[in-house]
């Protein structure tokens, strides 16, 4: 389950709210009853190392090498707009 972040307006408190995603947003405040705020946090995805989408997810009839290839196409694509 998703954990939310609400600000109250009354009294600035921060509240982490574990709810589900068909669960109806927070509306009052759990401490004084005021109106809160749903707020916009970071997300904990990562992505980490270089060629994760090429090296893990190629498809069966490919293989890497075309995706290596793709790559040089399109670097001699740039290299020869940069000769011209």
């Amino acid at each position: 389950m998703p954990i939310y972040e609400y600000e109250c307006l009354k009294c600035s408190k921060i509240h982490e709210i574990m709810q589900k995603f068909s669960d109806e947003p927070l509306k009052n405040c759990p401490i004084c009853g005021g109106e809160v705020k749903k707020l916009l946090s970071q997300s904990s995805f990562i992505l980490k190392g270089s060629g994760w989408y090429v090296t893990d997810y190629v498809r069966k009839n490919d293989s890497n090498n075309n995706g290596k290839n793709s790559n040089n196409k399109a670097s001699e694509k740039t290299e020869q707009k940069a000769s011209t």
